[in-house]
């Protein structure tokens, strides 16, 4: 078994483990990959810049969100969901009306 195995295996996988110690395979860095880290770096000092210089300057940024409304929707979404899950106050009254079919005593 150990003979077969030494013959059929001809010194292409390094000894031990593949991807670690001594004797690991190593993929060759190759063009392809240094034009995608290239890619990569270009596209990160891209989002740096607009970080860096920003559309909108701070004293204009200050109140957009108050100009668009924006807390205005998010309490109007808030006091929504609220009332979704929590049922309206039901008074005694109401509780009880299907009780009062008639009025009279008499």
């Amino acid at each position: 078994m150990k003979l077969y195995q030494a013959l059929c295996r001809r010194n292409l996988m390094p000894n031990g483990h593949i991807f670690r110690g001594k004797d690991r395979l190593v993929k060759p860095v190759l063009s392809k990959h240094l034009r995608k880290v290239q890619a990569e770096f270009a596209v990160e000092e891209q989002n740096m810049f607009y970080l860096r210089h920003p559309y909108l300057t701070e004293a204009e940024s200050f109140g957009h969100s108050k100009a668009l409304g924006k807390a205005e929707k998010r309490l109007a979404g808030f006091q929504n969901l609220t009332r979704r899950v929590f049922k309206e106050d039901v008074t005694l009254y109401e509780r009880l009306g299907h009780l009062r079919v008639s009025e009279g005593w008499d």
